[in-house]
């Protein structure tokens, strides 16, 4: 079943609206100006973009030692022992899925010797976002897998009007250094250096458009994570499903944002229509429905698959963030499917708790990424770096296959090099002038 095939035969009870094209384009602009400028004017530049965009300048940009103490001490008891809890579940996942990583040494051939070696990255920015809720998870998500990893320089970047919490939990999830920069701002001071901030090796962790267009844009100059949209979450159900449940669900993840992207798709036209007439029943008491509301009538949809095949290969086609599985067998079906940012397997496992603390990243793939890379995770923070040694015997087995190949591509400075190994007497030859 070809991808287009898949999309043309589904039943659409709601479609999303398309994207502002233009929107793009100057986003993409201003990001390169707020770039620019930071790399040309450093902390002054922080200062302009800090009164600009967030009325308000520190007195100093790095957060102080008294200020950390401050943050813990108003911290509420209960909201500091429950980011505790988070902090060490998804410490405790890290840690086992670091430990499936292991170093290599492999001797190929008599006399090869192949290897590598697992290195943390030296020193990572972890961009914290400030946004509409203080997210205390998640500082929890792009720090911890890195203090896991065993990273030198953790350094921590988020808007000046975050809630102190915010801070509190940076200092408890391990972070070296603690900025309040927020924005496309904060993410050049990481690429590039200011006064104050220092030049980091590799920027990770989520933020609004300005943030993930200046990733994209600073990438090279140091690695990233990934690039991230509007948080997504999508449901596949069959008639066993609970409309009241997968509603819930979608609703929870749509207060993101108004640009949160929530579906269902179903072998079931009745769960269907039954989760749309309950979304709209539950969004007339949730609290926060003025996003929610907005992001389900922007970007909600919903689709009626016909077989179970179907439904599977659409969800592949979608290959979204967050992935619900509500099946008969949840099991089952969910080894079928392969594109997903995070699994969640039978109605139990809500998104809620990957979000806030059950362990697993969640900070996924969006924008059908899914379909060529996980989510942030240990291995994130490290570098697999091969090495290789080589004896006399080795250089009896590669020696001669090399020297044909280089000479066969014209490449004859390879080939020298490789027969000086092969035939030591062949350097005094060639540094000679005797031979070619």
């Amino acid at each position: 079943m070809s991808v287009q095939s898949i999309v043309d035969q589904v039943n659409w009870i709601k479609r999303p609206q398309g994207q502002d094209a233009q929107a793009d384009r100057s986003l993409t602009d201003t990001v390169s100006a707020i770039i620019e400028r930071v790399k040309a004017d450093g902390d002054e530049a922080l200062k302009a973009f800090s009164q600009q965009f967030d009325k308000v300048v520190p007195a100093q940009f790095e957060v102080t030692a008294q200020e950390i103490e401050t943050a813990l001490s108003e911290m509420d008891p209960q909201t500091r022992r429950d980011s505790e809890f988070a902090i060490q579940q998804v410490r405790r996942f890290a840690e086992a899925q670091l430990a499936t990583m292991q170093p290599l040494e492999v001797e190929t051939l008599p006399g090869v010797h192949l290897g590598h070696r697992i290195i943390p990255v030296q020193t990572v920015g972890c961009y914290v976002p400030g946004g509409r809720y203080p997210i205390l998870s998640a500082p929890v998500m792009s720090i911890v897998p890195a203090t896991v990893a065993g990273c030198e320089q953790i350094i921590a970047c988020l808007p000046p009007g975050a809630h102190p919490a915010m801070i509190a939990v940076c200092h408890l999830a391990g972070a070296h250094r603690i900025f309040k920069i927020g924005g496309a701002q904060a993410i050049a001071a990481m690429a590039w250096g200011t006064e104050s901030v220092p030049a980091v090796d590799k920027i990770v962790g989520p933020g609004n458009a300005f943030v993930n267009e200046a990733k994209r844009q600073v990438f090279g100059k140091v690695g990233i994570d990934a690039l991230a949209g509007p948080s997504e979450i999508f449901t596949i159900a069959d008639d066993s499903a609970d409309a009241r449940i997968i509603a819930a669900d979608l609703l929870a993840q749509a207060e993101h944002d108004v640009h949160t992207r929530v579906g269902l798709a179903t072998t079931s036209r009745a769960i269907a229509e039954g989760t749309l007439a309950e979304i709209e029943r539950q969004l007339k008491n949730l609290p926060t429905a003025a996003t929610a509301g907005e992001a389900w009538r922007r970007q909600g949809e919903i689709v009626v698959c016909d077989s179970e095949e179907q439904l599977i290969a659409f969800a592949d086609y979608m290959a979204t963030e967050h992935l619900q599985v509500h099946t008969r067998d949840p099991h089952s079906t969910a080894a079928k499917i392969r594109n997903y940012g995070s699994l969640f397997i039978g109605q139990n496992a809500s998104v809620v708790f990957s979000d806030k603390c059950c362990g697993t990243n969640h900070t996924l793939p969006t924008m059908a990424a899914a379909r060529y890379t996980g989510g942030l995770w240990v291995g994130a923070y490290v570098k697999i770096c091969t090495h290789q040694w080589i004896d006399e015997q080795g250089i009896a087995a590669i020696a001669e296959p090399a020297i044909r190949q280089s000479r066969t591509e014209g490449m004859q400075g390879h080939r020298r090099a490789a027969e000086i190994r092969l035939r030591p007497e062949a350097l005094d030859a060639i540094t000679s002038g005797l031979r070619d």
